[in-house]
This record gives C-alpha cells, sequence and structure tokens, in this order.
C-alpha cells in the first residue's frame, strides 16, 4: 500500500508536467495565431491518453519501489525488472509520462504548439533512452541482451 501511495503521488507531478506543458503551449498558439484544436473528440482523447499514462506510470513505479529502486536515477540500477509493464515495454515510465501524458494533456487543452513540443522532443527522450540501454547491458549483459529481444523499447 505505501509503494501504491508513493507511486501515485510520484505522478502526479509528472501530470502536473504534461499540464503545464500544454497549459505554455496554448499561450504560444495565442501568441503565434494558431488556431486550437479543442473539440470534444480532442478533449475525450486526451483524457484517455492521460489517465492511461498516468496509470501505466503508476504501475511501473511500483515495481520499481518493489525493488527498492529510485524512479529517477543517473547511476545505473541494480536489478533489471522484466515484470508487470516491463513485460510490454522497455521504457512504460517513458511511454506513459513522455508520451500518453504529454500528449494527452496537449489534446485536453487543444495545442498545436504542446502537440509539436511532445513530437520534437520523443526523439530526445529516445536518445537518452539509447544511453541508458547500454549503461543496462554493461551491467546486465546476458540478461539483458535476452530481455532486449523479447521486448520492444516502446511498444
Amino acid at each position: 500500500m505505501v509503494n501504491l501511495l508513493k507511486s501515485i503521488l510520484h505522478n502526479v507531478g509528472v501530470a502536473i508536467v504534461g499540464l503545464g506543458i500544454a497549459f505554455v503551449g496554448t499561450k504560444v498558439d495565442s501568441l503565434l495565431g494558431i488556431p486550437s484544436i479543442a473539440s470534444s473528440r480532442a478533449w475525450a482523447v486526451g483524457l484517455v491518453l492521460l489517465a492511461l499514462g498516468f496509470l501505466l506510470r503508476v504501475w511501473a513505479t511500483v515495481h520499481f519501489y518493489a525493488h527498492k529502486m529510485r524512479v529517477i536515477s543517473l547511476e545505473p540500477q541494480e536489478t533489471l525488472i522484466t515484470s508487470g509493464p516491463y513485460r510490454f515495454s522497455r521504457n512504460p515510465l517513458y511511454l506513459g509520462g513522455n508520451v500518453f501524458i504529454f500528449f494527452g494533456a496537449a489534446l485536453l487543452f487543444g495545442s498545436p504548439a504542446a502537440l509539436f513540443a511532445t513530437a520534437i522532443h520523443i526523439p530526445l527522450i529516445d536518445l537518452f533512452i539509447r544511453r541508458e540501454e547500454r549503461q543496462l547491458e554493461r551491467v546486465f549483459g546476458r540478461a539483458w541482451q535476452d530481455y532486449k529481444k523479447r521486448v520492444r523499447r516502446w511498444l
């Protein structure tokens, strides 16, 4: 129960960042004269993506805490998690936050600028992930290589 509560609280911050980026995007849209893409359909899709991203991140974070790991760490982890959401994606935290939450928030606010910002930052996140994967390969060797063959980077 403690891990679940910690996971929820940790990920509220990620959702706030996503919503903040979307809000700033509406200001950029206004400043540049870019029309909003707000509609009931965009709002509904945005809400679903935001909720899915949040739940995916909570699920992944619970697994981190269950293995006594830090979610944010610049050092390689000491445990290779391959269960829970890590059975489907090697990066459910990035997928949930940087993709689902950020795109969902942009759609929720109807901001083309926020959609664009989210889209252009994904390749940068992918570069960061590749660096992390090189660290994981050095630390976990064959176990990492086997896992990498079974599970995709994103989906």
